[in-house]
């Protein structure tokens, strides 16, 4: 399969995934350092980015 690299950047980019309950969010990497997102389902404030496979 190819791949493209628009296509890269639309599922990887500053999308991130909730260490509690693994729920994807997509939010600007700046944000999740400074902590000022939360998960919408559990409430947690830790993240870390989506893994390529």
């Amino acid at each position: 399969m190819v791949k493209f690299p628009e296509a890269e950047v639309r599922k990887f980019r500053n999308v991130f995934v909730c260490r509690k309950c693994k729920t994807k969010i997509k939010s600007p990497n700046m944000k999740i350092i400074q902590g000022k997102v939360s998960c919408r389902r559990c409430g947690s404030k830790m993240f870390k980015a989506v893994r390529k496979k």
